[in-house]
């Protein structure tokens, strides 16, 4: 595996090696040890997977209690997923990362803790699978609307339509009402 840097010095991409023949591919895409020296220090607690369809976008959610890293990655189809540094004395507050992750290029993204973290699938269908270093608490979850200006996030939106969001996103935060770290 081998660590690409992003703008945000926290945020990292994995890149995995992948082992190819006529048969398939063979790739590890987890191992504890090498994530600790080279990524960070952390404990996984819960692994979670979601299915979503073209045009769904997911986030940007994080948590102020149980706050949650999460490795990301894509099992099928692609979607743009986004960081947003949520912590308050971070030289990079409220800057963003956006990378593209897929079946097909197996990166995976690691947003650390105080991070918000969101997605937009960019395939007939995406599945995502997101390793979290603390449980789910929903008192604690919060959201960042996914369209705020002084975010200024990229998405790629499929023929610049509106994405499907849920009641929980319709409903985010603006950045600058937002609960920090």
């Amino acid at each position: 595996m081998r660590v690409v840097a992003t703008n945000i010095p926290d945020v990292k991409i994995i890149e995995p090696e992948i082992f190819g023949d006529t048969r398939g591919f063979f790739m590890e895409s987890w191992r504890e040890d090498w994530f600790n020296q080279n990524v960070c220090e952390r404990h996984f607690v819960q692994d979670n997977h979601s299915k979503s369809y073209r045009g769904t976008l997911r986030g940007l959610h994080y948590q102020t209690e149980n706050t949650q890293g999460k490795l990301a990655r894509v099992v099928i189809g692609e979607v743009f997923d986004v960081a947003v540094d949520m912590r308050k004395t971070s030289a990079t507050f409220g800057q963003w990362v956006g990378v593209l992750l897929s079946a097909e290029n197996q990166r995976q993204l690691w947003v650390p803790e105080g991070f918000a973290h969101g997605f937009y699938v960019t395939t007939e269908t995406a599945e995502c699978l997101y390793r979290c270093t603390d449980y789910y608490n929903p008192q604690a979850e919060h959201s960042v609307r996914w369209d705020d200006p002084e975010l200024a996030i990229k998405w790629p939106l499929l023929n610049g339509e509106m994405p499907s969001l849920s009641v929980k996103d319709k409903n985010a935060q603006w950045f600058k009402n937002a609960v920090t770290f």
